[in-house]
């Protein structure tokens, strides 16, 4: 099983940390494993009364990006991946002062076969966003990086502040998701899945669920970007050129695209399982089970989706009939399966 490595960045103050908490708080039984930068800056008390902390890497020499370099990225990925915590997905919490597109590469060089890019989320001040756009101008670079975008505090401003700041940010990320919410809550669906394997029903409750009944950690009732899916299912096979124009570009708050694919392209039968996340796009091949009738089966996952949009363009991709596509069609999807 791949693990996902996510990159949360952000200017000083923004709310890194506080949306890390959030997140352990709110796992679903994910298995965490997270690389600290700034050790001290970070809510270590909160982090071990969760109690879902299952391994972590400590870096307190200065800048991430600039105190490591690809071996090393390897090397703390290695400690967290290779533990026998078995973890599901590694969390990145850099300084506050580093450089996002160096994190990524990073991440990219990443010679660890079962690592792959969970996305880059960039933590963004509400409240302070004019300040700091002024103060680092390199942020409108990182917003131009991000995968998917934290607009925090929003607490602290006026809704119409808020609405124009959406409409700012979402144009300077490219078009990114842009996730308004307050102290860092947003739904963890959008960026991890809850393990398939069921919960051990012996009758106790582990110790994050007593947590959480006592406590009422879970924030999904009160979350302001609630995780949406779309599911999508057909047994007609798509247009691998529709497809992957689709996955580039990706109708308004997709984040994540995953699922496998029926190409039936002469010679490429097999199930393709699409893995894409932000910027990055991983395909892999394998075989359909004996008795399994080829499909494609994909789930869209995002913030403020518009289902029927992301149907229609799916819907669009279908091949009717028999299909009739010839090798060049494939290469759009053969170039991001691994070799």
């Amino acid at each position: 099983m791949s693990t996902p490595v996510v990159i949360v960045t952000g200017f000083l103050g923004s709310g890194k940390t506080t949306l890390l908490n959030h997140l352990l708080h709110n796992d679903d039984g994910v298995r965490i494993g997270v690389i600290v930068n700034d050790f001290g800056s970070v809510n270590i008390d909160a982090m071990l009364v969760a109690g879902q902390v299952d391994a972590m890497v400590t870096l307190d020499n200065g800048c991430l990006c600039c105190a490591v370099d690809a071996s090393g990225m390897d090397a703390m990925l290695t400690k967290l991946t290779q533990s026998d915590s078995d973890i599901d997905i590694v969390v990145i919490e850099a300084s506050g002062l580093a450089e996002p597109r160096d994190l990524l590469r990073l991440v990219l060089a990443s010679e660890e076969a079962d690592i792959v890019p969970g996305g880059l989320v960039e933590v963004v001040d509400a409240a302070e966003f004019e300040a700091t756009s002024a103060e680092y101008p390199q942020l409108d670079q990182h917003l131009t990086v991000a995968d998917l975008v934290v607009l925090n505090k929003i607490d602290r401003v006026d809704a119409d502040v808020r609405d124009r700041l959406v409409t700012t940010v979402g144009k300077l990320s490219d078009g990114a998701p842009v996730v308004p919410t307050s102290h860092g809550a947003i739904d963890p669906r959008l960026l991890f899945d809850p393990p398939e394997h069921p919960r051990q029903d012996d009758g106790q409750l582990s110790f994050d669920e007593l947590l959480r009944e006592d406590f009422g950690t879970d924030c999904s009732a009160h979350l302001h970007a609630a995780f949406e899916s779309v599911d999508f299912r057909t047994e007609e096979p798509l247009d691998p050129r529709q497809l992957m124009a689709l996955l580039s570009d990706r109708p308004a708050g997709v984040y994540r695209v995953k699922g496998c694919v029926h190409f039936g392209v002469p010679g490429h039968g097999q199930k393709f399982w699409v893995h894409a996340v932000g910027g990055f796009t991983q395909v892999r091949r394998d075989d359909w089970q004996r008795d399994e009738q080829p499909h494609t089966q994909l789930v869209v996952i995002g913030a403020s989706v518009d289902g029927s949009e992301v149907l229609a363009r799916l819907r669009a991709c279908e091949v009717g009939g028999s299909c009739a596509l010839d090798e060049q069609s494939m290469l759009g999807v053969l170039r991001y399966v691994d070799a």
